[in-house]
């Protein structure tokens, strides 16, 4: 699959992976429509695209998911059709669960999971009359694992999981297809933005973050899986994907090892 002329909706569009991969994309002549909440930084994206022309900017919150049909339509409107949408937007955790407000808990669910569920199902509609489409959620590796002061976080992946795996079996004969990117650590501004147990962003560098996979490459490989339609994909580092397959296959150490892990 090229991804020449198809129309790509890429939410968290802002900043970090949904950027890297808004410009890969556009290296490889796809027509992007983007959305995050700031309209500014879209447009500043947009600007860094290889053709400016092809890229249309929709800013979105995906906590206010009541009237996302209007939104799909406006979107579909554009180019006349969307070929892949890449449910990208979300927030990150960084706090002990029993030092989390329940209010913190629902933020993060509405966010990462029901706004990202709520797209899906205005865009799939239209996935469905044309009997052609493909729906991208970037998860994480904590979708796979639970690792300390991510719980709802942790939560609000896995039930992405969960939904979009049940999804995959009931589009299987409409020619629809979903691919679940995980990532590790990328160097992006997540635990930058990410949510502290009072709501309040943590405003800081995680040393993990830090280190983690530089943007750029990480949305190439992205771009690949997507390009090969794989149902899964691990984009982490070897001590990440390590714990996802010890999890699976020896869960009381995997157990052990997450509790020698630094809380940040």
């Amino acid at each position: 699959m090229s991804f020449q002329n198809k129309v790509v909706w890429i939410t968290g569009a802002s900043s970090g992976i949904g950027k890297a991969l808004a410009l890969e994309l556009s290296q490889q002549d796809a027509l992007l429509i983007l959305s995050a909440r700031n309209e500014k930084a879209l447009e500043e994206v947009k600007s860094e695209c290889k053709t400016s022309e092809n890229v249309m900017v929709l800013p979105l919150d995906l906590g206010l998911y009541d009237d996302f049909g209007a939104t799909a339509k406006q979107a579909i409107s554009w180019f006349g059709r969307i070929d892949i949408l890449v449910n990208n937007g979300g927030i990150s955790q960084r706090s002990f669960a029993k030092d989390t407000q329940v209010s913190v808990d629902q933020r993060i669910m509405d966010v990462n999971y029901t706004g990202t569920v709520a797209l899906t199902k205005a865009v799939l509609p239209h996935f469905l009359e044309k009997k052609q489409g493909h729906i991208v959620v970037t998860t994480s590796i904590v979708g796979k694992i639970g690792t300390p002061l991510r719980s709802t976080y942790a939560a609000s992946k896995h039930a992405l999981h969960g939904f979009f795996d049940s999804l995959r079996t009931e589009l299987y004969d409409d020619n629809i297809d979903v691919t679940l990117i995980c990532p590790g650590y990328v160097t992006t501004n997540v635990s930058m933005n990410a949510l502290q147990g009072d709501g309040s962003p943590q405003n800081s560098m995680d040393k993990a973050t830090a280190n983690g996979i530089k943007p750029e490459r990480f949305a190439k490989l992205m771009a690949k899986a997507i390009r090969r339609k794989k149902q899964e994909a691990y984009i982490a580092g070897f001590k990440e994907k390590l714990g996802v397959y010890v999890k699976r296959w020896i869960p009381k150490l995997y157990s052990f090892m997450v509790r020698k892990l630094s809380v940040t």
